[in-house]
């Protein structure tokens, strides 16, 4: 018997995985150095925050007698488990921890688990450092190897993959690391600079020359007593300093390394394209239609692979074939201006949107009856030859 009950035989593995499975064919993150970074952080916030709004739901989509028929939540344990996944976090938290993860390593796992009838009752986001695509017995597992140092292999059947940049290998998104290390080191020296300017301020200021040789300890002692007299705060001769003729005070220029405003602006400019973001969306001044582009190209796109992968591995083939789904509903009209959430009354008399709907995105709470749809009466259907029926 073989993880999770199942059983295993040790027949060789097809060819059709032996790409997947091949020694060394695995993805392995970069240790937490890239979230190091203020401004990968900057980059990455709006999209898991966008991301963590979405609202997943379960559909049932059927066909009766009297046309489709349209479930929402139809089955008590999947919207729970859609609304609290595990015991330590809202689905909204979860999925902001997963999109860190997606658009840190362009991998990011969640693992189902399930109960004797093989029903999902909990979902985990993995953290891990590497994860290695085994194949045994005709099954692919994963094995992940955990921040603590332990390892887990697991079913790849019992794992929710989000993936992006998916080129090279078969199973796992490509690395950002190798494309982000060119511009992230010169970002890193440009800061580094900064530092040592600052530092430059407590070096050498001023240079005493005596005009006869004298010990070490006599040099630091008449420094002292110079530094003391003329360049502290607490000095009586208020910033006027006097020397004799035994030695001579002169003051040192400094020169601060400041790094190049358009250079760095530049640089910082390029992680912003890397994470398809700019510096409108990250410091949230962005206008409506800027953020709608924003969300059409960047959010939209990974609310699709969500609704995607949890309806793979959530149904089995026949629950999908009888019409289960989860979505993860986006709508860019929750960032829209209030002049475009107030022309959305307009669609609840045409039955297009219910009151309940347009005040989801007004932010106000449900009113008792606002889920009933409205159809205006001063409409109706014109007949093929223009005359009324």
């Amino acid at each position: 018997m073989g993880l999770f009950g199942k059983k295993q035989n040790n027949a060789a593995p097809d060819v059709i995985y032996k790409m997947v499975v091949e020694a060394g064919n695995g993805f392995y993150s970069w240790n937490g150095n890239m979230y190091q970074s203020d401004i990968i952080r900057a980059c990455i916030r709006p999209k898991t925050k966008a991301l963590g709004k979405l609202v997943a739901k379960h559909i049932r989509e059927s066909e009766t007698e009297e046309g489709k028929k349209l479930d929402i939540n139809p089955v008590v344990y999947i919207r729970m488990l859609l609304e609290e996944p595990n015991e330590f976090m809202s689905f909204q938290v979860m999925i902001e921890k997963v999109a860190n993860q997606l658009a840190l390593n362009n991998n990011a796992f969640i693992l189902i688990l399930r109960n004797a009838f093989d029903s999902p009752i909990g979902l985990y986001p993995i953290t891990c450092q590497g994860v290695e695509a085994i194949y045994k017995a005709n099954e692919l597992f994963l094995k992940f190897y955990l921040m603590n140092g332990k390892m887990m292999t697991v079913p790849y059947t019992d794992i929710i993959h989000l993936r992006d940049d998916y080129t090279n290998n078969d199973l796992f998104g490509e690395s950002p690391v190798d494309a982000l290390k060119g511009v992230m080191n010169v970002i890193s020296t440009a800061d580094q600079g900064i530092v040592n300017a600052i530092k430059n301020g407590a070096l050498i200021r001023w240079l005493l020359k005596f005009s006869n040789s004298m010990r070490p300890e006599d040099l630091e002692t008449n420094a002292e007593k110079f530094a003391e007299s003329f360049l502290s705060m607490s000095s009586k001769t208020k910033g006027v300093a006097a020397v004799d003729s035994k030695a001579e005070a002169q003051q040192i220029s400094s020169n601060d390394y400041v790094p190049n405003a358009a250079q760095t602006t530049g640089q910082i400019k390029r992680v912003y394209e890397f994470f398809n973001t700019n510096e409108k969306i990250v410091n949230s001044t962005y206008s409506e239609d800027e953020w709608i582009a924003y969300y059409e190209s960047v959010i939209e796109p990974v609310a699709q692979q969500l609704s995607n992968e949890f309806t793979r591995k959530i149904f089995t083939r026949k629950e999908r074939a009888h019409g289960n789904k989860i979505i993860f509903e986006s709508s860019n009209l929750t960032y829209a201006s209030m002049a475009t959430k107030l022309n959305l009354v307009q669609f609840v008399d045409r039955g297009i949107m219910t009151r309940n709907e347009v005040r989801t995105y007004l932010s106000m709470a449900p009113m008792p009856g606002g889920d009933e749809a409205l159809l205006r009466k001063d409409t109706g259907v014109i007949s093929v030859g223009g005359d009324d029926e």
